[in-house]
């Protein structure tokens, strides 16, 4: 099973932008589709980006505009993009990805057959 390290999390304040990294063990060439997931305490994990085989991305409505998610194939490696952060986009954000297709969201976490360890994220109003 492939493992996934994301990195890019810190403390900034609203307004401005981090950028995430999840690097992967393997190739990501043939994923299905692989994606950003955030939670805070006492809450259910959000999808929040997903980009599928072909290139075609989903975002969570609260992030559409302010967030882009790309992946760079050759180093094995998907990015997120934050912009014009808030302080309600404060969690740990997690990488996943699925191998098999799917008919369904790949914003759904229960989609997602491989997670990795999050990396955190504070916005300071």
């Amino acid at each position: 099973q492939v493992q996934l390290v994301e990195s890019g999390g810190g403390s900034v304040q609203a307004g401005g932008s981090l950028r995430l990294s999840c690097q992967a063990s393997r190739s990501i060439d043939g994923y299905y589709c692989m994606g950003w997931f955030r939670q805070v305490p006492g809450k259910e994990r959000e999808g929040v980006a997903s980009i599928e085989f072909g290139g075609t991305t989903s975002y969570t409505d609260s992030v559409k505009g302010r967030f882009t998610i790309s992946e760079d194939n050759a180093k094995n490696i998907l990015y997120l993009q934050m912009d014009s952060l808030k302080p309600e986009d404060a969690a740990m954000y997690y990488c996943a990805t699925r191998f098999f297709r799917y008919d369904g969201s790949c914003l759904t976490s229960s989609a997602m057959d491989a997670w990795g360890k999050g990396t955190l994220v504070t916005v300071s109003s």
